[in-house]
């Protein structure tokens, strides 16, 4: 049973409530991992008739009900009291281009109103926990893997999408979205560099994060998605990541093509608070990042981390690639009931950039007692 988020603080304790709840070893599902589905948006046309080849793929009445159950879930109603009156009176009066016109047009076959779909934009950015890990091997490869975690999954699994973004008959970036996104969580810029983005635990994310975006800041996943659009390197990327203004504090996770390549930036609202780099050289070869700041100690029940890390140094730099951290993102505990998908990329192989939809989990959570054969030092 999920919570509504009223806009009130009692909302977090009561999703906090919810995830303490001890839960069943059994199986969740018989259903094996599988592929999700693989569509292309095409750059080249106009904002709003972008999604359109996607959407015919999809019945819109089920889609409409499903995605307005989401904001039923997720919204606070002053959020909605706020941002919808704005958003049918003009839309790009808040929100920029493309994603003013793509809202428009994913608005017009949805049969919802823009101001609906916005809100959904922001009901995404607000519910994700994730882990994510970089990694060198021993001949400088570099590779990125991640799992997103929703405490939602049921639902958006069955709206979860693979998107190769086309400009000029060429694909510019791809990424692993849900229906009526137009940012990114998890993207891929061809021989440039790989990014996902980790929620950043702190405070009353709704009222911050509406009062930044009205300010015209960019939500968290739009920004990357910027970035996999315009920049043209590894270097620019990591310099727009690290300095545009977005709505909400969040980790940034980076991986290029060269060696030394990797970063973790941990975001406020204005700029980076902290940039922790790989540094092979000194025996860091790998970073692994969930929600916490990655040189301190995370909640006491949550060892994704600790768990993450260790897997990483039993596979060893000599064993790394894509497979082997697929391995560890499947981890009993890192992989929990909250995993939606999990995607395995590295930018120098664009082909290998692979995403699985995480079905049969058993049905263990994050926030568990910590295991006896475990120190809490081995969390930092």
């Amino acid at each position: 049973m999920w919570c509504r988020f009223p806009g009130h603080p009692m909302a977090w304790l009561c999703l906090l409530m919810v995830l303490l709840v001890p839960c069943s070893l059994s199986s969740s599902s018989d259903v094996p991992d599988f592929d999700p589905p693989l569509y292309n948006i095409s750059l080249d046309l106009p904002p709003q008739q972008r999604w359109e080849p996607v959407l015919k793929h999809y019945n819109s009445t089920y889609l409409r009900e499903l995605l307005t159950s989401i904001i039923n879930q997720l919204v606070p109603k002053w959020a909605l009291a706020v941002i919808c009156p704005l958003a049918e009176m003009d839309l790009e009066s808040v929100v920029r281009e493309p994603y003013a016109g793509e809202i428009r047009g994913l608005s017009r076959g949805l049969g919802m109103c823009a101001a609906d779909v916005l809100i959904l934009n922001l009901a995404y950015e607000a519910a994700a926990f994730c882990t994510s890990i970089i990694a060198q091997d021993e001949n400088g490869n570099i590779y990125h893997g991640r799992n997103m975690d929703y405490h939602f999954g049921e639902t958006l699994r069955k709206i979860t999408l693979d998107l190769n973004f086309v400009k000029d008959g060429q694909i510019a970036y791809t990424g692993t979205a849900f229906m009526g996104y137009v940012g990114l969580w998890t993207g891929q810029s061809p021989y440039k560099f790989t990014v996902s983005g980790n929620q950043r635990v702190h405070g009353d994310w709704w009222r911050s994060a509406v009062s930044a975006f009205l300010m015209r800041s960019s939500p968290v996943s739009w920004l990357m998605r910027d970035a996999l659009n315009d920049a043209e390197d590894y270097q620019s990327a990591k310099h727009q990541l690290s300095t545009t203004p977005i709505i909400a504090k969040v980790y940034y996770i980076m991986a290029g093509t060269m060696p030394g390549e990797g970063v973790i930036i941990t975001r406020d609202r204005l700029g980076s608070a902290d940039i922790l780099p790989l540094d092979p050289l000194n025996g860091e070869w790998f970073r692994v990042v969930t929600n916490y700041e990655p040189t301190t100690t995370p909640h006491p029940y949550d060892y994704r981390r600790i768990l993450a890390k260790e897997a990483m140094n039993a596979t060893g730099q000599a064993n790394i690639n894509l497979d082997t951290i697929y391995e560890v993102l499947s981890v009993n505990h890192v992989l929990n009931h909250n995993t939606l998908y999990t995607t395995v990329m590295s930018a120098a192989f664009p082909e290998k950039y692979k995403t699985r939809m995480r079905n049969k989990v058993e049905q263990i959570g994050f926030f568990q007692p910590f295991p006896k054969h475990h120190s809490s030092k081995n969390f930092i």
